[in-house]
């Protein structure tokens, strides 16, 4: 037997016209399919929504129920016609979508109007130095622009424009239904000008009519210092032509950074790895290390320990935002000998056995920590 219609849409039998309208809009916005597609049930409450909605917006319909039932309307002759419908996403778009009241419900509207071309994106790849400095890349963009023939307009050249037969002008197409909201207009671009309106009587013989042809054009591109993986950059007005005069569309070039085994990126601070011999580790001194405008010394302080940080300020990358640069951080790697020869072994026996509790520094925190202090100073 199914639901009183009252409980499916959630309202008071009392409940007026505007009352009822309203709360069939709202659950049919909640249990569409489109929208709940996890839900193998959702068609089913929807078509029991509409069901309800169509006989209580009726007021014959609805008299009808209020006395008599769900058998008083099949004895009476009525059959629910939320078949009559078609497709649910269909009456869907019609009833919610875009599109203004008269073109749903019977109004004409006019030529569709300038429409935007779509935008296109490429990939480049720099390097770290290039995001250091900012660099340009000249690209080969593949994109439709007005035809040269016929500058656009489809028709070969000294040939007339005519209306569109199809829609007599006005880029119009339009379908009628019938549905429980009364007759429902439906428009769409017509098929032949494509929504222009007009058609050329011969079409153009490079575009064959279309008003467009590809080309490939070499762009100059910007690309800011301190650009990071996964940004991009936007150039207004260099993406595929627009309809109807309308506007082109945008390039946009989507930037990867390419590793570099020297260094790993924190935003705009770097870590790089120093590998010191223990004797200098031990006794101090001034090691190279590389940044990204070149070598540059470091002092190492004499015992300096394993994941010892040194903070080389303002040798990172710069930032987007104009502040300083970042910072390049130097993880120091002691190297602890291997191959040794037996007088370097006689030596280091010799100094095990002066070493004493004082010799030793201890250092109780780790690698890590003190590398995630270097970034907290």
């Amino acid at each position: 037997m199914p639901r009183d219609y009252y409980e499916v849409l959630g309202v008071g039998r009392g409940a007026a016209d505007d009352e009822i309208k309203k709360a069939f809009r709202r659950l049919a916005r909640e249990l569409h399919p489109d929208i709940n597609r996890h839900d193998p049930a959702a068609e089913e409450k929807f078509k029991e929504v509409a069901e309800a909605y169509e006989v209580l917006s009726d007021r014959e319909r609805r008299a009808i129920y209020d006395r008599y039932g769900h058998e008083g309307l099949r004895t009476g002759g009525y059959e629910p016609s939320f078949g009559a419908f078609g497709d649910i996403a269909d009456i869907f778009e019609a009833f919610f979508g875009g599109g203004d009241l008269g073109s749903m419900f019977g109004g004409r509207r006019g030529r569709a109007g300038p429409q935007a071309g779509r935008d296109v994106a490429v990939r480049v790849s720099i390097t770290l130095e290039e995001v250091l400095t900012g660099t340009a890349r000249d690209l080969d963009v593949r994109v439709t622009a007005a035809c040269s023939r016929c500058h656009g307009n489809g028709a070969e050249p000294g040939t007339p424009i005519e209306t569109c037969p199809r829609c007599e002008g006005t880029g119009q197409l339009q379908a009628v239904t019938r549905t429980v909201f009364g007759q429902v207009v439906r428009t769409h671009s017509c098929d032949r000008c494509g929504g222009d309106g007009r058609v050329a009587q011969t079409p153009c013989e490079q575009c064959r009519g279309s008003g467009v042809e590809e080309q490939v054009r070499t762009m100059s591109v910007d690309l800011p210092p301190g650009i990071d993986s996964g940004q991009r950059v936007r150039v207004s007005g260099r993406g595929h032509a627009g309809a109807r005069g309308g506007p082109p569309g945008d390039l946009y070039v989507l930037v990867e950074v390419g590793e570099d085994p020297r260094f790993e990126r924190h935003g705009e601070d770097l870590v790089t790895r120093l590998d010191v011999p223990f004797t200098d580790a031990a006794l101090g001194g001034s090691l190279p290390v590389p940044t990204l405008a070149g070598e540059e010394d470091v002092e190492l302080a004499p015992g300096t320990q394993p994941g010892t940080v040194v903070r080389l300020r303002e040798r990172g990358l710069p930032s987007l935002r104009g502040r300083r640069r970042g910072d390049l951080h130097v993880v120091m790697n002691v190297l602890i000998p291997s191959n040794l020869s037996d007088e370097q072994r006689e030596l280091l026996r010799r100094f095990a056995d002066s070493a004493n509790g004082d010799t030793y520094e201890a250092r109780p925190e780790g690698l890590f920590e003190r590398i995630r202090q270097a970034f907290r100073s």
